[in-house]
């Protein structure tokens, strides 16, 4: 349990160095924009594209890996709903905490930790998760707030919601480099160099970044937020591990499920909450709250996942 929790802390140091250098106005919020799109477009694409390109396509979809995670993170979704609901809040303020609840800081958080942690069989099964929540869940509250709001879902924003996705810097490079994986390329070594150079740049680039844009996020209405941050660490990978139990998915892949569903609220949660103007403080406070909580229970986690 020690040994994991100091392989950890290196992770969560470099986030509170993001954080500290935000608080001293040493790296401003215009600064922390841009390293974070030097990381969302560059480095972790590199990242993701190394990482999909040396995977084996035959074992990378599992029905019943996905069937388990979007199971378990449904249900976790409509209780938060539910309650948020016959709390008083309205359907789009709803439906964002129930996003809250169970979208994890998979791609800046994850996908460099659990590969450092678990090892290279974790990729696949964290590509998978990153996947399922870029594309299913975002697509879900895009749907939910603007149908709230206009009363309808017109064929209108489908088109925009479709072009969101695939330029998608992410998504772009995951596909891309299962396509090349697909194909049965080799990377020539230039190109393999040059992802590694790029793509090292994103672990502490996007642990740095999430630091400071907590440093610069209003950490109001925490009240609330202590809530939906226990939904995130403690009911989603127990929902997700349920799941993963009854639909009899591989022990390791399930346990690598379990772990990514144990990571922090997302970043791009308050983006999404931002631009639609719903539950803001709420959803900020939370990505604080569960990240700083995450220095303790993400090592429980992989603690009892590595014991089975």
């Amino acid at each position: 349990m020690l040994a994991i929790f100091l392989k950890t802390l290196p992770f969560f140091a470099l986030i509170g160095t993001g954080w500290l250098a935000g608080r001293l106005r040493l790296f401003p919020a215009e600064a922390t924009a841009w390293l974070t799109r030097f990381v969302f477009y560059f480095a972790l694409s590199a990242m993701l594209f190394r990482f999909a390109a040396t995977l084996d396509l035959g074992t990378l979809f599992d029905p019943r890996f996905v069937l388990a995670y979007l199971a378990g993170s449904l249900a976790v979704w409509a209780l938060v709903f539910a309650l948020a609901r016959r709390g008083g809040a309205g359907t789009a303020d709803a439906a964002m905490q129930a996003h809250t609840a169970m979208t994890g800081n998979t791609g800046f958080l994850g996908v460099p930790m659990l590969v450092v942690l678990l090892g290279s069989a974790a990729i696949g099964p964290v590509l998978m998760v990153l996947t399922i929540d870029m594309v299913v869940f975002s697509t879900l509250i895009t749907l939910i707030i603007t149908a709230a709001r206009h009363d309808r879902i017109g064929a209108r924003m489908l088109l925009p919601l479709a072009r969101g996705i695939v330029a998608n810097p992410m998504i772009v490079s995951m596909l891309a480099g299962l396509g090349w994986s697909a194909a049965r390329l080799p990377l020539p070594v230039p190109a393999a160099e040059f992802l590694a150079l790029l793509g090292g740049a994103a672990t502490p680039g996007a642990l740095f970044a999430i630091g400071a844009s907590l440093a610069h996020s209003p950490a109001r209405r925490i009240g609330p937020a202590v809530g939906l941050s226990a939904a995130k660490l403690v009911l989603h990978p127990a929902a997700v591990g349920a799941a993963a139990w009854a639909a009899r998915v591989d022990p390791a892949a399930a346990g690598i499920m379990v772990a990514a569903a144990a990571l922090p609220v997302a970043g791009n949660v308050y983006i999404l909450a931002h631009h639609f103007r719903v539950a803001e403080e709420r959803v900020s406070a939370a990505i604080l709250l569960s990240t700083a909580a995450g220095i303790a229970t993400i090592p429980v986690a992989i603690h009892l996942i590595t014991k089975g």
